[in-house]
């Protein structure tokens, strides 16, 4: 029978049904193969992201210590707000309470809550009183963190070293910028699961990512020689009434360096409160012309090409003149005539412009460039500056003229005592360093710093003879001011007008002094900048006496010993010598020290440490005299020792004086002599606690 027309019609709304049944299902095959393959990863995490919540857990940053491992900067626990948006019921009430505790605008916070993100931070970094406020809201949604904070315990010393850092423990400057990969460590995490109304899962994910700590750093300066310094820039800050200051020490046979210090300067705890004119490092970001501390480096380069003899004579009259421009002496009339080494003793301009001519521009500089002028020392600070060097293609006789006696040059700070330090170490140039090494939680050395040798600058022979010269310059020349009785001193003043717009500028000056001690053995090389000072401003006036007031206590400190002077011919004074102390050296190195001084010893007791002298330190005594050591048993062990009375003592005595008893210093204030402290003198201390020496 054949089909009816109504059949037909059945048949193919059950095909078309049929065939749409079967698109359907090729579809949703496709959309499933789709997902499965191409957007599983993305659908993993998204559904990660909704059960999951991941806290960050800060690492905690690296110690930063001296040579000696005293702390200087640490990393303090504090606690930091943060929110899950998606588990706060009521974002208004909750923006309200947290922002009358956290001192935040309620308006943009509930703006903030209300944005669909995982996680965010409410306020990072707060004080302990505000964490506990937070917390006792027990907002849903809301929850507090443990994170590092930086804290720098001596504030404003060594700033320009340390520098600071940022919200994020970034570093952002100074040793802390330059070392952040070894500082920061590597964050961890905590892991917590929750489910669709935003409750914790019991026995869900749970999984706590440890943070990595970061890695230790051992600075090159040492926190004494470092507060000895700052005193004395507060003090001539004062004084002289400057617009900056300067003072760096390094050890001439490694390039480290043991202090560096400017003024003024800021206290890294609060960096934001302070211009960011007084972060920059001046010691090595700041080119000047340094006048006559520069002819070191010109005779230096005469005499290693031997243009010039220590015998050779020079007349001044008073003023040269070079290319129709006159070249005045500082001495009105001149000096007449004149050796070499009166020309360096007076700072003799004339002279220098003349050596200057005789070495030329192609060999003047080649020693320029030699001695490290126009390019980077490499020191591991940021911001480091090149300085200015004339082209050596356009420079024209009166350049070299005016560069001889440092004036159409600009040097750095740390350029140009780097440069009189490797005259200091015999003609050897190193490159200066602030970091020693690099050290894991364990103490173990990830990263050692050597001696890293430039190149040789002039022969050993030649700096030795220069070195000499530079020592007459301090006994009987324009430095006698950096004299110290007892210690050969060997240096350089410099007075050098500053430029401005259209040349040098009227009534301002830069004084300097550049120097090195003991001068046959140099163990530290110093540079004293004084910008713009008011009244006096010849550096043999001002910087030379900061030069010696540093180094009466820096000496003693690093026990160098008191020497006769090389140059001092009387009989007296070559057969006596300043007995040096060694009240509270352990007694193997007392002996050895009074034997580097030419004196022998006698130990008049049985004990590990030296108690007392016989001469007292500072007599005069003939040489091979035999010093009389009284010795005692250890003072104290572990438990409580009896705070010593420490007024009336200098920064070095009292640091000498508790560090016997194993107490330590915390130095206020940068007076000479310690006028209170706390804890007061006679009270019980426990070994290894803080004496606070206020210092007036």
């Amino acid at each position: 029978m054949a089909p009816t027309s109504s059949h037909v019609t059945i048949r193919k709304r059950v095909a078309i049904l049929f065939l749409c049944a079967t698109a359907i299902m090729a579809g949703l095959v496709c959309r499933l193969a789709y997902l499965q393959f191409y957007k599983s990863a993305w659908l993993a995490e998204n559904a990660v992201d909704q059960r999951v919540r991941d806290i960050p857990v800060e690492a905690k940053r690296g110690i930063i210590f001296d040579r000696n491992g005293r702390e200087l900067a640490i990393s303090i626990s504090t606690e930091s707000v943060y929110a899950i948006p998606a588990e706060i019921r009521n974002h208004e009430e909750t923006a309200a309470k947290l922002a009358a505790i956290l001192a935040l605008d309620a308006n943009n916070l509930a703006a903030k809550l209300k944005k669909r993100q995982a996680f965010m931070w409410v306020k990072r970094k707060i004080d302990v009183n505000t964490a506990k406020a937070v917390k006792m809201l027990n907002l849903p949604g809301i929850g507090l963190t443990q994170e590092s904070q930086r804290y720098y315990p001596q504030d404003n010393v060594a700033a320009h070293i340390l520098g600071f850092t940022g919200i994020d423990s970034q570093g952002l400057d100074g040793v802390e910028l330059t070392f952040d990969n070894y500082l920061r460590g590597r964050p961890g995490s905590i892991v917590v699961e929750y489910d669709a109304r935003g409750q914790e899962i019991p026995q869900a994910t749970h999984r706590f990512v440890p943070p990595t700590d970061g890695y230790n750093i051992y600075l090159t300066i040492d926190i004494v020689i470092q507060q000895i310094v700052e005193r004395e820039l507060e003090r001539v800050m004062k004084d002289t009434q400057a617009k900056a200051a300067t003072i760096i020490i390094m050890k001439p046979d490694t390039g480290e360096i043991l202090a560096l210090a400017n003024r003024p300067d800021y206290n890294p705890n609060r960096f934001a409160e302070y211009s960011p004119k007084l972060w920059r490092n001046v010691a090595v970001s700041n080119a000047y012309e340094p006048g006559s501390t520069f002819k070191i480096i010109t005779s230096a380069a005469a005499m290693s090409e031997k243009v010039v003899k220590l015998e050779d004579r020079f007349f001044d009259p008073g003023s040269v003149e070079v290319q129709g421009r006159h070249i005045r002496c500082w001495k009105h009339g001149g000096h007449g005539s004149q050796n070499f080494t009166q020309v360096v003793e007076n700072s003799c301009n004339v002279g220098f412009v003349n050596i200057g001519l005789r070495l030329g521009s192609e060999a003047f500089y080649d020693y320029i460039e030699e001695f490290g002028f126009g390019r980077l020392t490499g020191i591991d600070l940021p911001g480091e500056a090149k300085g200015i060097l004339i082209d050596k293609t356009k420079v024209k006789p009166i350049n070299i003229a005016t560069m001889a006696i440092g004036q159409s040059i600009a040097v750095t700070p740390i350029q140009l005592l780097t440069a009189v330090s490797a005259v200091a170490n015999d003609g050897q140039l190193n490159r200066p360093q602030i970091v020693r090494e690099v050290r894991d939680k364990s103490g173990q050395i990830i990263r050692g710093f050597q001696v890293d040798v430039i190149n040789r600058v002039m022969e050993a022979s030649v700096a030795r003879e220069l070195k000499g010269i530079l020592e007459k310059v301090v006994e009987e020349g324009t430095g006698r001011n950096a004299y110290i009785e007892g210690f050969r001193i060997g240096g350089k003043t410099g007075t050098a007008q500053k430029v401005g717009g259209g040349g040098y500028l009227p009534d301002k000056y830069v004084a300097s002094f550049v120097g090195f001690a003991p001068a046959d053995h140099p163990q530290v090389a110093m540079l004293v900048i004084i910008d713009e000072p008011v009244g006096l401003y010849y550096g043999g006036q001002i910087a030379a006496p900061v030069f010696a007031a540093v180094m009466k206590d820096v000496l003693p400190y690093l026990k160098v010993a008191p020497q006769a002077s090389a140059s001092d011919g009387s009989e007296s004074k070559e057969a006596h010598i300043v007995v040096p102390s060694v009240i509270n050296l352990p007694v193997r190195d007392a002996i050895q020290s009074l034997q580097k001084a030419g004196l022998a010893s006698r130990i008049e007791e049985a004990g590990d440490r030296i108690a007392d002298q016989i001469p007292k330190p500072g007599s005069r005594v003939p040489k091979n005299s035999t010093i009389l050591l009284y010795t005692q048993t250890p003072r104290y062990l572990a438990g409580e020792v009896t705070v010593p009375d420490c007024t009336g003592k200098s920064l070095i005595e009292a640091t000498n004086l508790l560090a016997e008893l194993g107490l330590s210093i915390k130095p206020n204030g940068y007076g000479p002599k310690a006028l209170r402290q706390d804890p007061a003198p006679g009270s019980k201390a426990v070994v290894g606690s803080v004496v606070t020496i206020y210092f007036e």
